[in-house]
């Protein structure tokens, strides 16, 4: 009867380190209730116990947290004029996925990418596999979708597209991959067939681009939440005059997938003590019983995991 009863407790642990069903619809209506006056509360800032370079994508699965980031080798340079349509070369660097505990250690840490495509994005869980894209430095170049086994952190390519892809979600209600373009200017969508491959990869990128509406802030990092809709942070910079002092504003908004326009859309002012917007970088948001709680990693190299709550009721 012990064994049997370890069995089950190990099935049971394994369940809900790795939830068959990452969206959680929840969040469509707990997001909308948040406002400029919503109070946050910071509950924990907990030091990540490595490097971390610079963090670009965010997941919590089970316990664990895993992170997306690129160390930057050699910065990219920009060009007098534009070069075969680049604005700058493709600079060196190496992309990562760290697996992370709740105490800031790091578990595990893979390589993403090849050559000059070796900067991650944002990601998202669909309850089996992370979804990670992996670009070129800059923009309209090029990128290589991977996804990972959370549990052996075997990474698959599963298919090329020739722009950058900086953030990536999985549709799970009609089995589709959207995409967000450098500075998410541009929106893809890539539908899946029954064996999981992408049915239109190889259609040129200006024939499946959709322009995205809202303009207020470039999403850093993008989560499919249900209900055909993807929640994304980010940030923009906004100066009062040329030379004048630089604002960094951040927020959440929600995008309706099926016609790529903002649902919702809230500031987030909340600043890490660097002073950069608490959406500098990767993101993740869950509910809980009286309202939201969101994690946040701002600041590069020396990260600390910063966690708020709201309430919304």
């Amino acid at each position: 009867m012990k064994t049997a009863f370890a069995g089950l407790l190990g099935a049971a642990a394994i369940a809900l380190a790795y939830p068959t069903q990452a969206a959680d619809p929840a969040l469509n209506t707990l997001i909308p209730k948040l406002t400029r006056a919503t109070q946050w509360k910071q509950t924990a800032a907990i030091p990540i116990q490595f490097p971390t370079f610079h963090p670009q994508g965010m997941l919590k699965i089970g316990d664990a947290f895993f992170v997306s980031s690129v160390d930057i080798r050699k910065a990219t340079t920009r060009y007098p004029a534009l070069q075969d349509g680049y604005d700058r070369d493709t600079g060196e660097g190496v992309g990562h996925l760290f697996k992370i505990d709740a105490d800031g250690k790091l578990l595990q840490d893979i390589t993403l990418g090849e050559g000059s495509v070796y900067h991650p994005g944002g990601m998202d869980f669909d309850g089996k596999d992370i979804w990670v894209p992996v670009a070129e430095y800059r923009p309209n170049s090029q990128s290589i979708v991977y996804k990972v086994d959370p549990e052996t952190m075997k990474a698959t390519e599963v298919f090329r597209f020739k722009d950058h892809v900086g953030g990536i979600v999985h549709n799970t209600d009609d089995k589709s991959l959207h995409g967000v373009s450098w500075g998410s200017r541009r929106f893809y969508a890539w539908p899946l067939d029954g064996a999981g491959k992408v049915t239109n990869a190889a259609t040129p990128p200006e024939q499946l681009r959709v322009i995205n509406p809202a303009l207020y802030i470039d999403y850093q990092d993008c989560h499919f939440i249900g209900m055909s809709r993807m929640l994304c942070s980010g940030l923009n910079n906004y100066r009062t005059s040329p030379d004048g002092p630089i604002f960094r504003l951040g927020g959440f908004e929600i995008v309706d997938l099926k016609d790529n326009r903002p649902v919702y859309q809230v500031p987030v002012e909340l600043w890490s003590p660097s002073g950069l917007p608490m959406t500098q970088n990767p993101f993740w948001v869950e509910p809980m019983e009286q309202g939201v709680r969101a994690y946040f990693m701002p600041d590069d190299d020396k990260s600390t995991l910063f966690v708020y709550e709201a309430a919304t009721k």
